[in-house]
Parts: C-alpha cells; sequence; structure tokens
C-alpha cells in the first residue's frame, strides 16, 4: 500500500536528482556554456550598438535636413499664392502644427489671404445615432435656401460636403458669382453657422469669405487592426467636391500615420487621385512647403499629385518648381 510516507520519499528524491542535476551543469558544462553565452551577448552589444550610430546619424541627418528646408523655404515659396484665398478644413485629431506651420507658409512666404479654418467634429462623421437625421434636415433646408440640387445617391455626410465646397469656394479671385460674393458672404455664414450649432464643425476666422483654395488636414490615423479608418470612406468625396468648386485643392497628412488603411492612402486608391493633390509628410518643414507647391503646380495648370515619402501611394518626393504668378494681389472681402 502506498502510503504518505511513499509520496514524502519521492518528492525528496525528486528534488535531490535537480540539485544534483544543477550541480553537474554548473561544474561540467560550465565554461562552454558561459563561453557561448559571452560570444552572443557581445554580439548583440556590438548589433545595438550600430543600429544606435545608425539612429543618431539619421536623426542628425533629419535635424540638418529640417533646418535647411526652413532657411530656404522663404525663397522657394515667394509669391507663389499671390492673390489667392486659402481656407484650412481640418478633420478630428488632425495636428494643430500641422495647420499652423501650413497656414504660415501660405501667408507670409506664398502671399496667400487665409479666410479661415473649419473644423469638422466627430459627430460630422458619425452614421450610428441621430446625427444623420439631423444631418439631412440641415442639408435640405440650406439646399433649398441656396438652390443647391443635392445628389440624392449620397450620403448626408457628402451632401454636406457638396454645400459647403459650394459656400466657401469658388475657382476665381475675381468671380462674380456664388452665395458669398452675391450677399458678402452672409449665405455662407448662415450656412457654416447651421452646421455648427448643431455640432458638426466649428469655424475661426472667417471662412465666409469665399476662397479659391482649400487644403484639407487629416490625422493619418492607421487603425491598428488593420481595417479602414472611418474618416478614409468620406475624404475622397470631400475632397472631390471641394476640387470642383476651387481653383486647386491639397490633402495634406503625416508621416506618422501613413500607410495601409489611413485616409490619404484610400484617397489615392480612388479616383480622387486625379483631382486632388496629397501630401503625406506635411509635419515636416519639406512637407508643409510641398503643400504650397502643390497648390500653385494646379494653379499653372498642373496636374493632381502624390507627394511625399512614398510610405502610402506618393509617386514623386515633391512637385517641380511651378511658375509664379504675375498677378497683382486680391485681397479678402
Amino acid at each position: 500500500m502506498i502510503d504518505s510516507r511513499y509520496h514524502l520519499v519521492s518528492i525528496a528524491g525528486v528534488f535531490l536528482a535537480l540539485a544534483i542535476g544543477i550541480v553537474l551543469g554548473s561544474t561540467e558544462l560550465q565554461g562552454p556554456t558561459y563561453d557561448a553565452l559571452n560570444t552572443t551577448t557581445w554580439a548583440l552589444q556590438n548589433d545595438l550598438g550600430q543600429v544606435s550610430s545608425l539612429r543618431d546619424a539619421a536623426r542628425n541627418q533629419l535635424s540638418f535636413d529640417e533646418a535647411y528646408a526652413a532657411s530656404v523655404e522663404p525663397a522657394v515659396l515667394r509669391g507663389l499664392l499671390t492673390g489667392q484665398r486659402l481656407v484650412i478644413i481640418t478633420e478630428p485629431g488632425a495636428q494643430p502644427s500641422v495647420v499652423t506651420a501650413i497656414v504660415n507658409a501660405a501667408t507670409n512666404d506664398a502671399g496667400a489671404a487665409v479666410t479661415g479654418q473649419i473644423a469638422l467634429q466627430p459627430d460630422f462623421f458619425d452614421t450610428g445615432s441621430a446625427s444623420p437625421a439631423s444631418l439631412k434636415l440641415i442639408n435640405t433646408d440650406i439646399a433649398h435656401a441656396l438652390g443647391i440640387t443635392l445628389n440624392t445617391g449620397q450620403t448626408r455626410q457628402q451632401q454636406a460636403a457638396q454645400i459647403l465646397a459650394t459656400a466657401i469656394l469658388t475657382k476665381s479671385p475675381e468671380s462674380a458669382s456664388g452665395p458669398a460674393s452675391v450677399d458678402g458672404g452672409a449665405a455662407a455664414q448662415a450656412t457654416l453657422a447651421a452646421y455648427a450649432r448643431s455640432g458638426f464643425l466649428v469655424t475661426s476666422g472667417q471662412p465666409g469669405t469665399q476662397a479659391t483654395l482649400a487644403v484639407v488636414v487629416t490625422p493619418q490615423t492607421r487603425p491598428i487592426d488593420g481595417t479602414a479608418d472611418p474618416l478614409a470612406g468620406l475624404l475622397g468625396p470631400l475632397a472631390q467636391d471641394l476640387a470642383a468648386k476651387s481653383a486647386a485643392t491639397v490633402v495634406a497628412g503625416t508621416s506618422g500615420g501613413s500607410g495601409p488603411g489611413s485616409p490619404i492612402a484610400a484617397l489615392r486608391a480612388g479616383f480622387a487621385a486625379s483631382q486632388v493633390s496629397t501630401v503625406d509628410n506635411a509635419d515636416f518643414v519639406s512637407g508643409h512647403a510641398m503643400v504650397i507647391q502643390a497648390l500653385a503646380t494646379q494653379l499653372s495648370g498642373g496636374k493632381a499629385g502624390s507627394y511625399g515619402t512614398e510610405g502610402d501611394g506618393a509617386v514623386i518626393v515633391m512637385p517641380s518648381p511651378a511658375a509664379r504668378p504675375s498677378a497683382t494681389p486680391t485681397s479678402g472681402k
């Protein structure tokens, strides 16, 4: 009969055997094992040192490139957007620093007048609550007031984008058509106010003054699970509506969020890529300078392009230098 003493002796035997194995291993195999571990450790430390050196060199090169780009940006961009008015449209999560950099480059260097900023809010993109019904009502009322025929095959957000583009944009600085030019911008301001009251957007500046150029700043969010960004589905139609009503439209994103599933990647894969220029690294000096150059390229008759680091569909690093306009500046209203 097996009793508790048997179990106790068995357990003691197991621990004794383990202890003997440890002693034998630490004596008989100590030399070869330690030598192998030391060799492996030295190799890993050497690899880490090389990688760290490469990282530091890349950081230093990036700092140099950014400093050089900042020093030449005023000369490269000088006068490229003279006489033009620019409106900035941001999606939720867009980096304020990117917006500020684009505005400064457009106004201080390129000679444009920035009318204001329209910050689209999360409710604008919400399709799972009462937002679509509220958006539909606003769209219908404004479209009737402005005489706009809405595309019934579009989503509420796409219809709203069509209305906003019609209200705030014009193709020519001297254009005498459109609701903003007819009444000094009152209709456009009323349109923006209607959407703002329901929490669909927030404005700053005077975006009711019709602009000739539009820049959409997207956060370039790339979902971890590999699915498409919810903003990506609307970015293309929104950009297309803006391009149809403006002299030029550019979508600007940031390098950290580029890749499959990002809004710019989705835009570049669709029809909108032939109408709207994109820049995927506007968080760098060279990137926000590309935004201005892309606008100027289209103004001078060039085609829309996909510019940036080639991480999510860019086909060229930067636009070719655009011709400088000879027209005198046109002030906003």
